[in-house]
């Protein structure tokens, strides 16, 4: 059976809590007592942190820890653990999920401190369950670029990956989210979810034309997580084509062509006199 015992007194070090991501009752009975037993929270924002130990009855000292903290803070929040209890939270969800805190983590490892993580909330894997999409295999993708040229070119990356694709979203950027995505890899099948565990939860689904549609004019409000389902095989050959010809030209711009179509062919695991055979007929378009 599953060992519950808390101890009563945790080692020092870092505990890498979980936090709600919306509903304060998902609070986890072994993260509130390791909350409650902390010398030190680093949060990310201490004004959200403490709306949750609030809820739970706690008053713990509290640092801000978010991506402007320097090395001198860390250094501090370090040395720290050898002797104290040192929680890292962020604002909702799992820490160093599209949060800061990997840097720390890190720096403690390296200083050899106990280090140890309390699983719990994550707003991807909570969208990925609502949204009925293909789940034996995904890419978390963070937040998309501002910019349009970025934007695409990222997407582009994960166009011939045959997996499901998360990616986390504001309100006012979902629209072009979702249009740049289509644009970029097809019409596919799509989840928004948005308030998760919240009482306005709710997940849409439908083509990502369909979507980028509907919140063009009504932008929604709270966090928003989105989930694009794989592509069909059709659609996957197509990319990984595309792919291969990009890279070709990229190496055949200062390699002759032998030595580019043998450097992709490695790098895509293609047999080599096949590659080379696209390469002369790429170099022939040209």
């Amino acid at each position: 059976m599953p060992d519950s015992t808390i101890p009563d007194s945790p080692l020092p070090g870092l505990y890498i809590v979980a936090t709600p991501i919306g509903n304060l009752g998902d609070i986890g009975v072994r993260a509130a007592a390791t909350l409650a037993s902390a010398d030190l929270i680093a949060a990310e924002d201490t004004r959200v942190t403490a709306k949750l130990l609030a809820h739970l009855g706690l008053r713990v000292p509290m640092t801000p820890y978010h991506d402007h903290s320097d090395e001198r803070t860390r250094a501090a929040l370090v040395a720290r653990m050898a002797s104290e209890v040192v929680v890292l939270v962020s604002d909702a969800g799992t820490p160093l999920i599209s949060d800061p805190g990997y840097k720390l983590v890190r720096d403690a490892r390296a200083a050899g401190r106990h280090i140890t993580t309390l699983p719990g909330p994550c707003a991807a894997i909570a969208a990925i369950t609502l949204s009925g999409l293909p789940s034996d295999r995904f890419l978390f993708a963070g937040f998309l670029p501002n910019k349009a040229k970025a934007r695409a070119d990222t997407i582009a990356e994960f166009a011939g990956l045959r997996a499901s694709l998360v990616f986390y979203e504001s309100g006012p950027r979902l629209a072009a989210a979702l249009a740049a995505l289509a644009e970029g890899l097809g019409n596919r099948e799509a989840a928004v979810a948005r308030e998760i565990t919240k009482l306005y939860e709710e997940c849409v689904t439908g083509p990502l034309a369909d979507l980028a549609a509907r919140y063009e004019q009504a932008p929604p409000k709270g966090e928003i997580v989105i989930v694009v389902g794989p592509p069909g095989e059709a659609a996957a050959e197509e990319a990984d084509d595309a792919m291969l010809d990009a890279a070709l030209r990229d190496a055949m711009a200062d390699k002759p062509v032998a030595q580019a179509a043998k450097a992709v062919a490695k790098r895509f695991g293609r047999d080599r006199h096949a590659i080379y055979a696209r390469a002369l007929a790429l170099k022939g378009q040209a």
